[in-house]
This record gives C-alpha cells, sequence and structure tokens, in this order.
C-alpha cells in the first residue's frame, strides 16, 4: 500500500520536474530541481527516483543530493507534502518519512574514461554559426533542440583510437566525422557512430566498446510506457516522437511488440530490408509499409523535401500493418 501511494504521489509531482519519465515500475527520471541538472544541455536528466525495500528515495547523478521521497516532496510543494504525509503514515507505525544511508560511491555517477573522450569533442550546438561543419545541421534541417546529440570529430580515426585502441592502425586518409553518441537507460556512454561529411566510405561506422549492450540509439531519452517508434538510423528518430534507432540489424528490442512500429528506409528494391521486415512480422511488431506512392529513401529526405515531421507521423499512422496484412502490404511495395 505504501508503494501505491508514494507512486501516486511522483506523478502528482511530476508537473514540477522536468523531463519527467517513468522507467519502469518503482524507477523515475527527470532533471534535478536542486541543481538543475546540466547547464550546458536542457535534455540531460540525472535524477531518479527508486524504490528500496518499501521505501522511496531520490538521488541525483550530478550533484550527489540523496533524500526521501517525502523530503523531495517537502521541497518542492510543502502543501502537498502535508498530504502525502497524512495519507502515507495515517496507520500511525511510522511518524516520519523513513531514512536511509546513501552511499554516493554506487550512485553518484562520476565520468568514466569514454565521458571524458566525448568531452574532448564539441557539440554541434557549441559551434559556431560560420562554423563549416554546422552546414550539415543546416542541411539536413535538424532541429535546433537536437544539436546537443551531435558532436564534431576533426580527425574521427585518431579519436576513435583513444576508446578502442588500434582500431584503424592505418591513419592515412583520416577525415572529420559527424560522432553520435549512444547512452543506455541509465545513461552510460556505451558506443557512437561516425557519420561522413562527404563520399569517405562506409558513410556510417558505429563503434560499440561495451560489448554487452545491444546497438540500440536513443534508450535514454524513450518513454517505454508510451508506443516507440523503431528507425533503421539515429538521425531519422530524431523527427518522430518518441523514437529509438537500430544501428545494428541484429539488435533485439526488449519492448512489448504491439508498443513497437518498425520503420525500415523506403527501399522496395532492397532484399535485405524485405527480408528484414518479414522478420518484423514474424515477430509480431507492428511495421510501416510505405505507400507506393512516395518516392523519397528515408524519414530526413522527406523532411528535405518539404514535409513536416507531423504529416510524416500521419503517414506513418495511416501505413501501419500487423501480422497476415502487413505480409500481403510487403508483397504488393516490394519490387524484387
Amino acid at each position: 500500500m505504501s508503494s501505491f501511494i508514494d507512486v501516486k504521489y511522483i506523478n502528482l509531482l511530476s508537473p514540477k520536474l522536468p523531463k519527467f519519465k517513468r522507467k519502469s515500475d518503482y524507477l523515475f527520471n527527470f532533471r534535478c530541481p536542486h541543481c538543475g541538472d546540466s547547464k550546458k544541455s536542457s535534455t540531460k536528466a540525472r535524477g531518479f527516483v527508486y524504490r528500496k525495500k518499501n521505501d522511496m528515495f531520490f538521488k541525483c547523478h550530478n550533484c550527489g543530493m540523496g533524500q526521501s521521497l517525502g523530503n523531495l516532496i517537502k521541497f518542492l510543494d510543502p502543501v502537498m507534502y502535508k498530504e502525502y504525509a497524512l495519507e502515507r503514515f495515517k496507520d500511525g507505525k511510522t511518524e516520519k518519512t523513513p531514512e536511509f544511508d546513501f552511499k554516493p560511491s554506487k550512485l553518484l555517477k562520476t565520468k568514466t574514461f569514454y565521458d571524458k573522450a566525448l568531452d574532448e569533442l564539441t557539440r554541434f550546438d557549441q559551434l559556431v554559426t560560420t562554423h563549416p561543419a554546422k552546414a550539415f545541421v543546416y542541411k539536413r534541417l535538424i532541429p535546433k533542440e537536437h544539436w546537443d546529440k551531435l558532436y564534431f570529430c576533426p580527425k574521427f580515426y585518431e579519436w576513435t583510437n583513444e576508446i578502442v585502441p588500434n582500431k584503424f592502425p592505418n591513419l592515412q586518409g583520416d577525415h572529420p566525422r559527424v560522432v553520435i553518441p549512444f547512452f543506455d537507460r541509465e545513461g552510460k556512454f556505451f558506443a557512437f557512430q561516425g557519420r561522413a561529411f562527404g563520399k569517405e566510405q562506409p558513410k556510417y561506422i558505429t563503434i560499440k566498446f561495451d560489448e554487452s549492450k545491444q546497438k540500440i540509439y536513443g534508450l535514454d531519452r524513450v518513454d517505454l510506457n508510451k508506443p516507440v517508434m523503431i528507425t533503421e538510423g539515429p538521425i531519422d528518430s530524431l523527427f518522430l516522437d518518441n523514437a529509438i534507432a537500430l544501428a545494428g540489424a541484429d539488435a533485439v528490442v526488449n519492448i512489448q511488440q504491439k508498443q513497437c512500429t518498425m520503420i525500415f528506409d523506403n527501399e522496395p528494391r532492397n532484399k535485405q530490408i524485405i527480408d528484414r521486415m518479414k522478420k518484423v512480422v514474424d515477430k509480431k511488431f507492428n511495421l510501416v509499409v510505405w505507400p507506393k506512392s512516395l518516392n523519397i529513401k528515408d524519414i530526413n529526405d522527406m523532411i528535405i523535401a518539404g514535409n513536416t515531421s507531423a504529416k510524416i507521423q500521419t503517414i506513418i499512422s495511416n501505413n501501419t500493418y500487423c501480422g497476415l496484412e502487413a505480409l500481403q502490404q510487403i508483397n504488393d511495395w516490394k519490387k524484387v
């Protein structure tokens, strides 16, 4: 009963908590109300409320602040706290909010070697307007609120070798790339994708330095309690609501199938994509099969062609299928 009351009041408190997300039944994430979280990034959220035994606690992984849920409520809304205390402790068994011995060594996030390597790069929102690399976000029409998720790397091979020693033994032909970092559900940096600015091949180089993780982009931002869009590439995911991206064909998404909509590139002559679409249907995921009248390869290209994100999401909604109907649509759509 106490956990039910705690969850009730966390939800009541949520309008006062920027970037609030419910990550699981008893884990909530938001920007820390004590330190304000990151001053450089408006998207980082490192405050957490979690359950330990039968009580709920708050911890910030940025400033290290730790307190009981009751004290967090009291800090943000004293009037709500009085209501919470009356309801939470009305049986008289406990007269004050529970105490907990916070041990920052386990909960306080310190910068890892990989975090420090990422800090060596410059985020696109920090580049001067006239910087040549800025042409990438201008040309691709990437929304400004996502510029802080992209980094400029002047020497991609050299920088990668700092993280994964000898990944590129030969530095000849080293060149700049856009670096797109991947973070897990707890905000831990575990992989990155280097996207070419020009005609360098391969166009995308995805490197994972934590082999226990799947190559899935956007896990730190997605709300798993809402429908999730899943695209092929990270850039495409930035134009959709609540989206992640699979940077590896074999990645496994541990989300209820009915909650997920898989969105592949619009390439009806690509046999590999068609095979992957059929596998997705077999696994009972929802699938987008683009209308034949649409002759644009991917979501970012659709934006560049003049479509809004809202229009694209409408097209997705109107062309989402599952089961036998999805297979029929694939057979009608494919050109191989």
